[in-house]
């Protein structure tokens, strides 16, 4: 059992001034008398008594918890709130869960990123839930005049054996409601767990399959407007005029007029990157009005003509973008880690393997565009909508409506899509702003086009690694030179560095104008892949199993480490190859399959895969993914399992077919008619995931998965093609190239 000070983010557990009921002399309600029925159970409480920030019971025993961090379709609505209930002991199905408001007052790190939610919250929200147990159990201990050690929890049930003495949470929330917040609470031992590590279903899931509004799309308030904006089609342009005479006159439209989302002395957060700040914005009554009246604008562009971070400039093309990154990986780069003399070693090598490997830009495509609504008059600005930095995002608002952060109120709705692209909410300022020039509620709706051409891509990255062999085959040094369109994805102190006495590790980057940002496992999902497509060369180089040769590497990296900056933990790592082979039946493979083997380290946590891909008339066909996860105490495995899932697709997809391109600054692609996509018919036939057993602390989940299938996509691909794919993406436009 562990031992916790609630002064840990203390902050969290500041109770509620004004009380939704008042207690009795002794806290009870109404049902303080009788026992409520399943039924009663199942009503809504006609009082709410708030326990902390987290939770609320009702005076009928249904507790609402708060779902702090925003919800992007990891299911962080459902695991994070069974951590509390958890420690509270409360029945899951008298268990009602509520979005959150943005509070910073209240609740820290309202953040959805980095695969952090779970990881991050797993001590302060069972500290909620077991601190609010406390004080039922003090509650009780004062009514019936008894020690408060001698009163345990279960189902919600408050029971003094000895005296015979029972209450539901419900009969003594009144007066545990004002029970001071003890100072330490005891957490529960792992093998007490009664609610974290069993499935639990999504608790939006009813309200997703009958379509009731959860998204920002479904937004909607009295008298509010649309709002669509139009940008310039390339990157590196400016409004120059615009004439929007038809516009204005067409039925519906209320007012159209150019607009810059940033002042000019404004100060830059991370999260506000934003391709086109200079707008032209259409108003009306509706979406379909509003994109007809869009379609009227008759607009000039003109070069923006300087190079600056936050607004792009000239004209770039893809067909020079590779020769960029290769030019700039013959310039001396910057060495990020070094162990031993790898220079010397690579002289003096029998054999030395060289290969390259690169990736264009992705678009997120979030199957929900952009979209926000906002009301701001003098003294307020409301806003509603999906954003992964509504912290963030409240100063940027503030500061360019010239608001102070009190008077901004952001509501979190559940986004449809996000894996980085809402990290930056260029668009929510824009909903502001615009509500404030046209001072009416409006929500501004972004177009497919509008999304997939404003940026905040995945960079386009570039790296060559390359491996000294002596005359036996024996690995003696490892060099990786990376970079990228405009940064680079290198992680320097991840395997194999640690496991090779002679290892070089060189970084750089090539400026542009595209803006990019965070996509789902930033930098990973391209370094995986090619790490591990290089990995699976090396070892038919030397003649190993991939498998076995990574093991090895790691026996190395457990037993004799270099260097002391190795980020990840080598005995973990083995653990997930090692339960990957057992799951996969590896070594027993049959003549018609093809495998591909990838294993990686990000987000705190280990995932390994096995491809198996059979060929059918020319065309890869992949009948089944098998996975292994080290990712600690698996909170709800069910939302696990569907995370995996998910992120191998999503990887496989994004490996075969995706890419954006570009010509005078302008992407090539613009919609999903010609933005390659995964198909159903595309994805694996099985996927099979299986976690290792783990008392650790939950790490991240979100992203892990994706990263490596990259690397097992083309290792399976050159054992059923003998083809080696070194460039992203593999399949291009068709899939049907193999022979």
């Amino acid at each position: 059992m562990t031992l916790i000070k609630t002064t840990f983010g203390r902050r969290s557990f500041l109770k509620s001034s004004a009380l939704a009921g008042g207690g009795l002399m002794l806290g009870f309600s109404w049902l303080a008398s009788c026992k409520p029925t399943p039924e009663q159970v199942l009503d809504m409480p006609k009082e709410w008594f708030d326990i902390n920030a987290y939770l609320k019971i009702g005076e009928n025993g249904l507790v609402t918890i708060m779902s702090p961090n925003p919800e992007i379709g990891q299911n962080v609505k459902t695991s994070m709130p069974m951590l509390v209930a958890e420690e509270l002991d409360v029945d899951w199905t008298n268990v009602i869960v509520e979005q959150a408001p943005l509070d910073t007052n209240l609740f820290t790190r309202q953040l959805a990123g980095g695969s952090q939610s779970i990881r991050q919250g797993w001590e302060s929200l069972r500290m909620a839930g077991a601190s609010a147990r406390h004080m039922l159990k003090e509650a009780a201990a004062q009514a019936w005049q008894v020690p408060v050690d001698e009163i345990s929890t279960s189902m919600g049930v408050l029971t003094h054996e000895s005296s015979g003495n029972s209450a539901g949470f419900g009969e003594m929330a009144s007066a545990a409601a004002q029970i001071t917040v003890p100072e330490e609470v005891k957490l529960k031992d792992v093998k007490d767990f009664k609610i974290i590590g069993t499935s639990r279903k999504n608790v939006d899931g009813p309200k997703i399959v009958t379509g009731q509004p959860l998204y920002g799309l479904d937004y909607d308030r009295e008298g509010m407007l649309v709002a669509m904006i139009a940008h310039p089609p390339a990157f590196g342009l400016k409004l120059k005029s615009v004439d929007d005479s038809v516009a204005k006159t067409m039925p519906g439209i209320i007012d159209v007029f150019a607009m810059k989302t940033y002042k000019d002395d404004y100060q830059w957060q991370w999260c506000d990157v934003n391709s086109y700040p200079d707008l032209v914005v259409v108003v009306g009554n509706s979406t379909w009005e509003v994109l007809n009246a869009k379609k009227a604008l008759s607009m000039e562009w003109e070069s923006i003509g300087s190079n600056n971070k936050n607004i792009p400039a000239d004209l770039e093309n893809s067909k020079d973008h590779m020769a960029l990154m290769l030019d700039m990986q013959n310039k001396k780069a910057e060495v990020r880690r070094k162990d031993g003399n790898p220079e010397a070693v690579f002289k003096k090598a029998a054999k030395i393997i060289e290969r390259t490997y690169s990736c264009p830009f992705l678009a997120h495509n979030c199957m929900e565009p952009m979209n926000f609504f906002a009301d701001v008059t003098e003294n307020k600005a409301e806003l509603a909508g999906p954003i992964q930095t509504p912290e963030f995002m409240e100063k940027s608002v503030a500061a360019r409506l010239g608001m102070e952060l009190e008077q901004v109120d952001i509501q979190m709705t559940r986004m449809g899509g996000g894996f980085g692209r809402r990290l930056y909410g260029h668009f929510l300022v824009e909903a502001a702003a615009i509500s404030q020039k046209v001072k009416a509620p409006v929500k501004l709706i972004y177009t497919r086009e509008d999304d997939m051409t404003t940026g905040i891509y995945r960079p386009a990255y570039l790296a060559t690694y390359r491996a000294a062999l002596d005359e036996n085959n024996e690995l003696l040094a490892f060099h990786v030179n990376a970079g990228g369109i405009p940064e680079s994805p290198l992680f320097a102190n991840r395997f194999p560095a640690g496991a090779v006495d002679h290892y070089l590790a060189e970084s750089w980057a090539a400026s542009s104008n595209i803006t990019v940002g965070a996509f789902r496992a930033p930098r990973s999902n391209f370094i995986a892949g090619a790490e591990q497509s290089f990995l699976d060369e090396l070892a038919e180089e030397i003649g190993k199993d991939p498998i076995d040769f990574r093991l090895e590497l790691l026996e190395k990296a457990k037993n004799n480490p270099v260097g002391e900056k190795n980020d990840y933990e080598a005995t973990r790592y083995a653990g997930v190859l090692e339960l990957l082979k057992e799951k996969s039946n590896w070594g027993k493979e049959q003549s018609e399959l093809h495998r591909g083997v990838s294993a990686y380290y990000c987000h705190n946590s280990y995932v390994a895969q096995v491809l198996d891909m059979v060929v059918e008339n020319g065309s890869p066909v992949i009948e089944k993914v098998t996975c292994a996860i080290d990712c600690g105490i698996v909170v709800n495995p069910d939302a696990a399992i569907n995370l995996a899932e998910g992120g191998v697709v999503d990887g496989i997809g994004h490996a075969m077919y995706s890419e954006v391109t570009f010509k005078d600054g302008v992407p090539g692609q613009n919609n999903f008619d010609n933005y390659r996509m995964i198909r159903h018919s595309e994805a694996p036939k099985s996927i099979d995931v299986h976690f290792v057993e783990s008392e650790i602390d939950p790490t991240g989940l979100g992203e892990p998965p994706f990263p490596p299938i990259m690397g097992a996509v083309a290792n399976a691909l050159y054992k059923a093609t003998g083809k080696r794919f070194y460039d992203q993406p593999f399949m291009g436009s068709s899939s049907k190239v193999l022979g």
